[in-house]
């Protein structure tokens, strides 16, 4: 068994601490619950910014804030390192890595995986971005791609180096091929003299018809212009990826690119966990759950953000997969808890929808606000702006500032180490 301190108050298990689970912790601070967080990680990680790490331009450091610093001088709350392996739902447990814990509620907020969609080979061939770690592991294939080049003679045998291909148009794909081609026009060339990087090429592929698809039609065709005219990323629509094998990406057209740098974005998926019931999943196995986040049929068990589906007249499909709908929900099911202590009604979660953004490069960016759309350096300063404010701790946003200010003022970016871990032998 996990081994935390009994108590006579009623304890409340966050599993994960993403965007919702922290911000649920954060928010029952002086509650009158026992807390106790579970994640695989030590640290909270700013997921918007994996990109940013991915292509050298922030330091991993700046955009993880490690638990226990965030939680010092909570009262009452324990962090445990660990996965939730399975659910005892009629007792109450969890079985963890580390072992099993008793609760009163349990909150699932573990987050979304990357979605291969069946494809094996795209799975042990490409490189995904959906953690802290697999950015650091993607700075080091980037890098690590163009000092390769240097030791080939032929045209031929650059070609596989000289071809990175990122599959999926939302806001991680459209943003790491802006960076990238930034990347291609002011650094590479200084720091590569002998390598002719206009010939450089960098194919974004997207199965639908539009760029941001998630976003307005206007900020579609704006991020599309930017990359296309402006950054000359090779755009591809209603393309989709069918294989990446032996250093080759077939899509949906038929067509083949020679590649061995695939970068995926394109999907994410839900793990299950034993204990729960199949009809407790609803579509890409996200857990259904009512408007107070319970799982359908659990009166002490809740899902926030990514995992879980709350479909209603203007959501039918559930509610989009962001970072403000989990931290929403969190605020929500805060209050909750509140409510259930007093032994008040419970409030069913409304959804705000205050905008979305993404940039694209240097002074070009897209906004979407309830009320109007923009675009250009004003977005850019504005998502600027909203990422800072986002980020954990008056140090960590110092540092980004800093690290932006000096990439903006000397079009460059001083962190293009290659740091392999060392294996034992």
């Amino acid at each position: 068994m996990l081994t935390i301190p009994k108590s006579d108050k009623k304890r409340i298990v966050i599993a994960g601490c993403g965007f919702a689970g922290l911000k649920l912790a954060r928010d029952l601070k002086n509650s009158g619950f026992q807390v106790v967080m579970i994640d695989k990680y030590n640290y909270h990680q700013f997921q918007p910014l994996f990109y940013q790490v991915a292509i050298a331009g922030l330091e991993p450091s700046a955009i993880s804030f490690p638990l226990r610093k965030i939680f010092q001088g909570f009262e009452d709350y324990f962090i445990r390192i660990a996965e939730v392996t399975a659910i005892h739902p009629e007792e109450k447990r969890i079985d963890t890595t580390l072992g099993g814990l008793d609760y009163d509620y349990l909150v699932l907020a573990y987050g979304a995986d990357t979605s291969y969609f069946g494809m094996e080979n795209v799975r042990k061939n490409s490189f995904p971005m959906k953690s802290l770690n697999e950015a650091v592991n993607l700075r080091n294939r980037i890098l690590q791609n163009f000092e390769d080049v240097l030791s080939v003679q032929t045209e031929e045998e650059k070609e596989p180096y000289m071809n990175i291909v990122i599959v999926g148009g939302g806001p991680s794909g459209v943003e790491l091929s802006g960076a990238l081609a930034e990347m291609r026009k002011y650094i590479l060339p200084k720091d590569y003299p002998e390598l002719d990087c206009e010939k450089i090429n960098i194919y974004l592929i997207e199965a639908t018809g539009r760029v941001l698809n998630g976003m307005s039609e206007y900020s579609s065709i704006k991020a599309k212009d930017y990359l296309r005219d402006i950054l000359q990323v090779k755009t591809l629509l209603n393309t989709s990826v069918k294989n990446y094998e032996n250093g080759y990406v077939t899509t949906s057209d038929g067509n083949r690119i020679h590649s061995n740098l695939v970068i995926w974005t394109a999907g994410i998926k839900i793990k299950k966990i034993e204990g729960l019931n199949d009809e407790d999943y609803g579509p890409a196995n996200r857990l259904i759950v009512d408007q107070f986040n319970k799982i359908n049929g659990y009166e002490n068990i809740f899902a926030l953000g990514d995992i879980a589906i709350m479909q209603s007249e203007n959501f039918p499909k559930g509610h989009p997969q962001v970072a403000q709908v989990a931290i929403q929900q969190a605020d929500n099911l805060a209050i909750n808890f509140s409510n259930i202590a007093k032994g008040a009604q419970l409030s069913g979660f409304k959804y705000r929808n205050l905008g979305s953004m993404a940039t694209i490069g240097r002074n070009l960016a897209v906004v979407d606000l309830p009320q109007f759309s923009f675009s250009g350096f004003s977005a850019w300063l504005f998502w600027m702006f909203i990422h800072l404010m986002a980020i954990v701790g008056v140090k960590n946003r110092l540092l980004i500032f800093i690290n932006w200010l000096w990439n903006y003022a000397t079009y460059d970016q001083s962190l293009r180490l290659i740091i392999n871990p060392q294996k034992k032998k």
